[in-house]
């Protein structure tokens, strides 16, 4: 029996759709992750730490653009490579002064949760960019599908799970035409 404030108003295709929506929206947003130009970046980066919190929180993706370094100036977000070791480390800070040492100009950076600046000046040829934005929370699931659980459960177990639904209905398909 229908109730009358239902007639006309089919709620599981307007389910389906707004579960397409949602769907869509979350493959879109790891589409621009993974490739930042589409959504006008050079470069982007999962935020590892707390420091700039809580503008932006661990965890999250920021989509850094390439600008010449004598446009960045105080109160910029910028990432950088220190790189220890030989090994390539990011660093999201906020600038907090420009200055010049040896004719050069350098950044001076903190994260903003941190109360002191960062130990050394960042040079211009260390800069990669300009935070232009951030998306929070995607950069956990990047992070996880890079393991091997993550594949496992974000990718191996979907693609199984979607051939066995389209054997069963490929079968009850082909059952169906039997006289």
């Amino acid at each position: 029996m229908t109730h009358s404030s239902d007639a006309g108003v089919d709620w599981r295709r307007i389910g389906h759709w707004l579960g397409l929506c949602a769907l869509l929206l979350v493959v879109g947003v790891f589409v621009v992750a993974a490739v930042p130009q589409a959504a006008g970046a050079d470069e982007s980066y999962v935020v590892l730490s707390g420091s700039m919190s809580p503008t932006i929180d661990a965890g999250s993706v920021v989509f850094v653009s390439s600008v010449p370094t004598d446009q960045i100036s105080e109160g910029d977000v910028v990432t950088y490579d220190r790189s220890p070791g030989g090994e390539n480390t990011r660093v999201t800070h906020r600038v907090v002064d420009v200055v010049e040492r040896d004719g050069t100009r350098r950044f001076e950076t903190r994260g903003d949760a941190n109360e002191d600046p960062d130990p050394s000046l960042v040079a211009p040829n260390e800069v990669i960019g300009v935070v232009t934005f951030s998306v929070p929370y995607v950069g956990y699931v990047i992070s996880f599908s890079q393991t091997r659980l993550g594949l496992l459960t974000l990718v191996i177990v979907p693609a199984l799970l979607l051939v066995v639904l389209e054997l069963r209905d490929l079968l009850s398909a082909t059952a169906g035409d039997d006289p």
